[in-house]
């Protein structure tokens, strides 16, 4: 049965609504049939997609263990083990003197404590995810959350850790974040309202009934959502309330968990903040006098604005991401000439700081993040750095002598990094702006024109996509596939002015820069004009079923994984989930004539053009809360009754029955499902082969 949606003097009729209620029998049946025909149309592809499998599983060491981060009296650590999909969360007891533990992968280590192995908590579920593990105060319990469908909405457990015995599983429904009040009497967590955005905090003593939790904090605006965190030394709660322009924090000292709360600078329209707290001080995060944001210091007893003083000001077109204090300095974490890095500021007698120290790194094309760095009282700070070659490596900092010392570097059997080139490339885009791409390749390719491509984006919310190393890619790569990211506008990658450009009524500049990339990438002869392939994800889907609307002549394939293709409708729609928040985004087209006209001219379900398109392959899961499986199933049947491929450019959907936003959650899962992906892609541009 059609439906009609009429707005602004534009009537749009949907034939394909019918799909979106998934307890319907018939829409399950669709489904089923959809996954059905897909499976059909891709049998040819199992070898290759169980080649990839296996070259994933050669390039990752199985059983292999993290770091052993110091809190406390104990060292804590995660391990993996071979045939296993889940990490085994564990500690070891602190030796004052002994220093961090030499641990062997696959060894278990005498005195070892499990705090949750996820392999026995998934045992009979088709999903499991992790949501939260706070260790109490005084270490001897564990406070775990888990999601077994998918759809982000956790039950809470309390477990005893030297027995495994459940001491309080009274919460269930709660969303992201687990706090300990000082005295372990209490644990704070916050759950969602039925448009699942997260609106409320709640206090919980251990013991009691649900029904007797107390609401310390309720979020009234529908722009705004909440979240809550812990302070490095535990002993501040800070709840956030934020939307993608406006912030406000509030804090309550965990040493009088049931008292009030203390705003730190209400909110004003327009002004974003994040703070951390040092000592008797917070470190604040702003952007009240430049959109790239700087780094003020106030006190707790008075945390206002008229307090902050300027503390960091970054050059022009540096972007400060965040800060993290420690006793005897802080690291702030930046983006610089459009990378991730970061800067220590030493402490100095009296309460100062000295000058901004960059952490020296290497390759050029790096991402460097603070890693785990629970204790307060510490020399060292821990620093993760990756690159699009250069697998995940954890350092140890010391800002006092400036030694920066290797902990780990991930282990990838069988891989040689000489073998392959990263570099950066600019693209002139149509309105003359330089759009900066990541071209990742095997060493022997060249710009010779014949080369199957990769253009992968995503543009929206100020999320960047940082250098980052991927084992499954090295199948890619292997193929003689060049590896492209297209830093559209909309992302984070160059400050705040290129996700300003990039949204609201900038938006379409997200999909035209994509097209420009994908074009230069024909026209530099990187890729044949008959070889290029595309993905993205969630707004990246919005991404690719934007530019195949736009030209789809310049695509063999595409991926669209979890896409909002239906935005208009969804944005239309406030009692959806995210919906509300998420105007601030894409504009608001119930109010604005403007806005519903904009977004219509770029949605992808209602711009589908009866011309030749490329393969598609769009993937979703059945219990996704973010973007639901009704966007893409619609989104393929339109496609299919408009557009002029033919039999050979199938249109496919594949839904998972059991998972959310990511995918599915195993490790092995998650691998065969990318392998599935990739082998679609890569049949269609004619790279099956090593090389």
């Amino acid at each position: 049965m059609p439906t009609k949606r009429t707005f602004h003097g534009d009537t749009f009729v949907d034939d394909f609504d019918w799909l979106r209620d998934k307890d319907a029998p018939e829409v399950i049946a669709h489904l089923n049939a959809e996954n059905s025909y897909t499976e059909a149309l891709t049998a040819h592809l199992k070898p290759l997609a169980d080649s990839i499998f296996g070259e994933i599983k050669a390039h990752t060491q199985e059983t292999d263990l993290s770091v052993p981060v110091r809190m406390g009296g104990w060292w804590y650590y995660t391990r993996t083990i071979e045939g296993q999909q889940y990490a085994v969360h564990a500690r070891l007891p602190f030796t004052e003197g002994a220093g961090r533990p030499e641990l062997e992968p696959g060894v278990v280590p005498a005195g070892e404590q499990i705090l949750l192995d996820g392999n026995r908590e998934a045992q009979g579920r088709d999903f499991f995810e992790l949501s939260d593990l706070a260790v109490s105060p005084d270490g001897t319990r564990v406070a775990v959350g888990v999601d077994v469908t998918g759809d982000e909405v956790n039950d809470l457990s309390v477990r005893d850790i030297a027995t495994g015995a459940v001491v309080d599983d009274a919460v269930h429904g709660m969303g992201h974040g687990l706090v300990w009040s000082l005295d372990g009497d209490y644990l704070f967590y916050t759950r969602r309202d039925e448009a699942w955005r997260v609106n409320e905090v709640w206090r919980h003593k251990l013991g009691s009934p649900q029904d007797d939790d107390v609401l310390i904090l309720r979020e009234d605006d529908e722009l705004f959502s909440m979240g809550i965190d812990e302070s490095r030394d535990e002993r501040w709660l800070l709840v956030f309330s934020g939307s993608s322009t406006t912030s406000e924090i509030h804090l309550l000292d965990l040493a009088d968990p049931t008292g009030q709360l203390r705003v730190v600078q209400p909110r004003v329209p327009g002004l974003d903040y994040s703070v951390e707290v040092d000592g008797d001080r917070i470190l604040v995060v702003h952007n009240d006098a430049r959109p790239d944001f700087d780094l003020a210091v106030a006190t707790i007893a008075e945390p206002s604005r008229e307090h902050w003083q300027p503390l960091l000001t970054g050059d022009d077109g540096d972007r400060i991401l965040g800060v993290d204090a420690f006793g005897g300095f802080s690291a702030v974490t930046m983006r610089h000439a459009g990378l991730r890095t970061v800067r220590i500021l030493p402490k100095v007698s009296g309460g100062g700081y000295a000058d901004p120290v960059e952490v020296p790194v290497e390759p050029e094309l790096h991402t460097v993040g603070v890693g785990a760095n629970p204790e307060y009282d510490s020399d060292t700070v821990q620093l993760v750095l990756t690159s699009w070659l250069t697998p995940s490596t954890i350092y140890d900092y010391t800002p006092a002598s400036g030694e920066l010392r290797q902990l780990k570097q991930r282990v990838v059997p069988g891989y040689d990094p000489h073998r392959y080139v990263e570099e950066r490339l600019w693209v002139t885009a149509t309105d003359g702006v330089q759009v900066p791409v990541s071209l990742v390749r095997r060493r022997e390719v060249t710009a010779d024109g014949n080369n199957p491509g990769l253009v992968y984006g995503y543009g929206s919310y100020e999320l960047p996509i940082d250098p980052y190393f991927s084992s499954g890619r090295l199948s890619l790569l292997d193929r003689g596939v060049v590896f492209a990211v297209a830093h559209v506008r909309g992302g984070g990658e160059l400050g705040r002015r290129w996700y300003d450009d990039g949204k609201l009524l900038a938006k379409r500049n997200t999909f035209t820069d994509f097209v420009d990339v994908s074009r230069a990438l024909i026209d530099t002869q990187w890729v044949a004009p008959d070889r290029l392939a595309a993905e993205g994800a969630s707004a990246g889907g919005l991404l690719i079923g934007a530019v195949i609307n736009l030209a789809p002549e310049l695509y063999a394939a595409v991926h669209a994984a979890v896409p909002f293709v239906d935005a208009l409708t969804t944005i239309l729609d406030p009692s959806l989930p995210l919906t509300v928040g998420e105007w601030e985004e894409w504009g608001n087209p119930l109010e604005s004539a403007e806005v519903y006209s904009y977004m219509k001219s770029y949605t992808p379900y209602e711009n589908v053009r009866a011309e030749r398109y490329p393969a598609i392959l769009a993937t979703t899961s059945l219990h996704d809360p973010r973007v639901f499986f009704v966007e893409p199933a619609k989104w393929v049947q339109q496609l299919r009754r408009t557009v002029t491929g033919g039999p050979d450019r199938p249109i496919l959907l594949k839904t998972e029955m059991s998972a959310g936003h990511g995918g599915r959650s195993g490790r092995y899962d998650a691998w065969r499902e990318q392998a599935f992906e990739d082998a679609f892609l890569l049949d269609r541009i004619g790279a099956t082969d090593l090389i």
